[in-house]
């Protein structure tokens, strides 16, 4: 039986959930969670098998999926609104185990916390659609180990890490830094080899995991 634990600043929300997991043979509810300091709190103290998180609520982001991932085997399930593709690629980059709607059938929502605590990833067909029409190749998805904060970074390896992440291109990164577009291309690609990933997205990962950038400023959580 798994132990799981909600997260959802939403009270009605979080006591739904609840009753729709107990009357389908899930009692192993082992709190609720308004924000992330509660969220983290619990985690701690009850250790969970699965976190049921609604990361755009008031209180709770992307960086919320990070600061879990960074504690062990938990695994977690996304219960949110409808949102844009932008939010759905750096969810999941954060690492999401599975995701469903609000607005799901409630036997879908119940079989994604059984598949997701059984260690298989699971995405509502609400969710695959828009994964779809907003061409996302879940299998490029690169997520960042958590281990990757330990990696010896120089000081300016770091700079032109956060400038990637807010956008910069390498002209225009050599134009603040005052080096060549050589000097960049040499940094990204030993930064690339530090952090052992192959992309872009991947540092931008890192950056939002080691605190270089806001997560927030990738978090657009309206609806479609």
């Amino acid at each position: 039986m798994p132990r799981i634990l909600i997260a959802d600043s939403h009270e009605l929300a979080s006591c739904g959930l609840h009753a729709t997991l107990r009357s389908h043979g899930l009692d192993e509810v082992v709190g609720h969670a308004r924000n992330e300091g509660e969220l983290m709190e619990l985690v701690d103290h009850f250790s969970p098998d699965v976190v049921v998180l609604d990361f755009v609520a008031d209180g709770f982001s992307v960086e919320t999926i990070v600061k879990l991932k960074a504690k062990g085997r938990l695994r977690i399930l996304a219960l949110t609104d409808a949102q844009t593709g932008t939010t759905l690629v750096h969810a999941l980059r954060a690492g999401l185990d599975g995701y469903v709607k609000k607005d799901c059938d409630l036997l879908e929502i119940v079989e994604a916390v059984k598949e997701t605590h059984r260690g298989r990833k699971f995405y509502c067909g609400q969710i695959l659609e828009a994964i779809r029409e907003e061409g996302i190749d879940l299998e490029s998805l690169d997520v960042v180990d958590p281990s990757c904060a330990g990696v010896s970074l120089s000081k300016r390896e770091l700079e032109v890490i956060r400038l990637i992440a807010e956008g910069f291109t390498n002209p225009q990164i050599s134009e603040r830094l005052f080096v060549s577009t050589h000097t960049v291309t040499t940094h990204r690609r030993n930064i690339l080899q530090k952090l052992g990933v192959n992309n872009t997205a991947s540092v931008v990962m890192y950056a939002v995991q080691s605190g270089l950038v806001s997560p927030n400023r990738f978090l657009f959580g309206q609806a479609r």
